[in-house]
């Protein structure tokens, strides 16, 4: 068994509650990371560090890097790093709470908190459009192989690279379209989600395409949707054993490659990006090693 967050690959959870913090000024993390993996708690959070974070511990991950801001036609993608990101998960938005406050609590000695999202299930893992989201995930053994760092060595096999973008939809602009438009948008049916082939060429199911780069580009997707009661959208969050075939991907829908641009920037928009290393677990707390941290 490799010696991953279990949090990554566990089954759903109905809510979720998504936190970022960064390092304050003339500090020293460790003491309040190792807080943190020793609080580590089975598969109900799920901890990532930032760039920043990583250089400031002189600690070199292979690959590791920041999201890359990218513009197209009439389209931005921003970059937004931040040192910390933790993935609190469960079916209690009270006992989200609480976890989060205590989590903050833990890390108060060296970061503060830059944003917090919740988010939560709706309809079976559809995203608010509608659609089912992540129909392509992998499953089983091809998960693991998309989203974990294997052959690396001890306090690297295990551990994760993850994407994560908040995107702001526009409902009341993709609801005034007809049904067929939406489908074009989506590339699926939403009424049996299958794929067709009339679909054009920017609808969203082309563009991503996984088995369609090379090398192939897949990658295991854990978004929820998000409201804060006045705006909605979706918190996508991938895994990968590398930040390659995101970064593919993300490349081909601003229409980087070809210059036709995924139509899902029709109706909604990234308005958060940053990477993150998810380190292994070790005797049932984070294995920091790479981090110079005992």
């Amino acid at each position: 068994m490799l010696p991953i967050q279990p949090g990554i690959v566990a089954n759903e959870t109905a809510l979720a509650r998504y936190m970022t913090f960064s390092l304050l000024p003339d500090t020293d993390p460790r003491h309040a990371l190792r807080s943190v993996s020793d609080h580590f708690n089975n598969d109900e959070l799920v901890v990532g560090f930032g760039s920043a974070l990583l250089a400031s511990l002189d600690a070199e991950i292979p690959g590791m890097r920041n999201l890359p801001a990218l513009t197209g036609k009439a389209i931005e993608v921003p970059s937004t790093p931040a040192s910390l990101w933790c993935w609190l998960r469960g079916d209690d938005r009270g006992k989200l709470l609480h976890k989060g406050r205590q989590l903050s609590q833990l890390l108060a000695s060296a970061f503060e908190p830059i944003s917090i999202v919740d988010a939560f299930q709706y309809d079976d893992n559809r995203d608010l459009s509608g659609y089912v989201d992540g129909t392509e995930n992998p499953n089983g053994d091809d998960a693991i192989r998309a989203a974990i760092v294997t052959d690396s060595g001890p306090g690297l096999d295990g551990s994760s690279f993850v994407a994560v973008q908040q995107w702001l939809h526009d409902l009341d602009y993709f609801d005034s379209l007809d049904v067929n438009e939406r489908d074009d948008i989506i590339g699926r049916h939403i009424s049996d989600n299958e794929e067709f082939d009339e679909a054009p060429e920017s609808a969203h199911v082309k563009r991503a395409a996984q088995e369609s780069f090379s090398p192939e580009a897949f990658m295991l997707r854990r978004s929820m949707p998000w409201s804060d009661g006045a705006t909605e959208g979706l918190m996508f969050v991938a895994f990968g054993h590398s930040l390659d075939a995101f970064e593919a991907i993300l490349k081909r829908m601003v229409g980087l490659e070809d210059g036709t641009a995924d139509a899902l920037f029709r109706f909604t928009q990234p308005v958060t990006g940053s990477y993150y290393w998810c380190p292994p677990v070790k005797d049932g707390r984070l294995d920091l090693a790479a981090l110079n941290i005992d």
